[in-house]
């Protein structure tokens, strides 16, 4: 990450101090390959500044907690770059929530883990740092166009299907919400996600033809398979790591992410 700093912008008189403020340029797992060229995140980099009080205010606001979009709003106070925070990619965005908890409050991160044979959890620490993006495969990315093609094994259905954005996970997340005022047994998070991440299906990209598909024709085995392939292609950042205590070991443990993420003492 290259260090830069922000000014801010208030007048200055004698009395009141020139503040600055220092930023990082966190590079993300996309490259930038999946925005337009018009698109600001297209530069595969994003410049974002130090956590502050004012962030912490951010952590601890109960309504951003009970509304659930409280990491959203933290990241958006941090990003210093003129960028529409819908756009972003998850993988992006997951880069730079890494990032922020590193600036913020160092790369050491400790969590509560219960390894296979033990009777009781025990902490953990891990260094953010050490937590890499994903192989990029450059090869099956047109440079500015979010799209990605599989042909699913058991059906030989040729389908396309795009790296969900953060306004793609809230229409996901209303549209949910809306199914199950409806009927509050609704299990539909699953089908619903793969409605908004396939584009065509054999060539015809109409809506009401792809709701069709992942309602009635699309199969377990092939939902699995297309599943894997879209976490091996689309651009993320690995958040999954091998922890170690006295003696034990685990591997490809998920890091656990919530609110206590970004600060462990907040009581919430």
């Amino acid at each position: 990450m290259e260090q830069n700093y922000v000014t801010n912008v208030v007048p200055q008189t004698e009395e009141q101090p020139k503040f600055k403020f220092p930023t990082e340029v966190v590079e993300l797992p996309s490259k930038g390959l999946l925005y337009p060229k018009e698109n600001p995140l297209s530069s595969g980099k994003i410049e974002m500044k130090y956590m502050t009080a004012k962030e912490e205010d951010i952590l601890t606001n109960q309504n951003y907690i009970k509304q659930g979009n409280v990491i959203d709003k933290l990241l958006q106070s941090l990003i210093v770059s003129k960028i529409n925070y819908g756009d972003l990619i998850t993988g992006d965005k997951n880069a730079i929530l890494i990032a922020a908890r590193i600036l913020g409050y160092g790369k050491e991160y400790d969590f509560m883990h219960q390894f296979a044979g033990m009777n009781d959890e025990v902490k953990v620490s891990i260094d953010l740092s050490a937590l890499e993006s994903k192989p990029l495969r450059e090869d099956l990315i047109t440079p500015g166009v979010n799209n990605f093609e599989f042909t699913l094994p058991n059906t030989g259905t040729h389908i396309t299907f795009r790296a969900l954005t953060h306004t793609d996970e809230n229409n996901i997340d209303r549209e949910v919400a809306g199914l199950k005022k409806i009927n509050p047994q609704a299990t539909a998070e699953v089908s619903t996600r793969y409605k908004h991440t396939i584009t065509s299906v054999n060539g015809d990209s109409d809506k009401k033809t792809i709701r069709e598909f992942v309602d009635n024709y699309f199969l377990a085995k092939d939902v699995r398979a297309f599943r894997k392939y879209y976490n091996e292609v689309v651009p993320d950042i690995d958040l999954k790591t091998t922890i170690e205590y006295e003696g034990y070991a685990e591997e490809g443990v998920e890091v656990p992410i919530g609110v206590n993420f970004f600060w462990p003492d907040a009581g919430v």
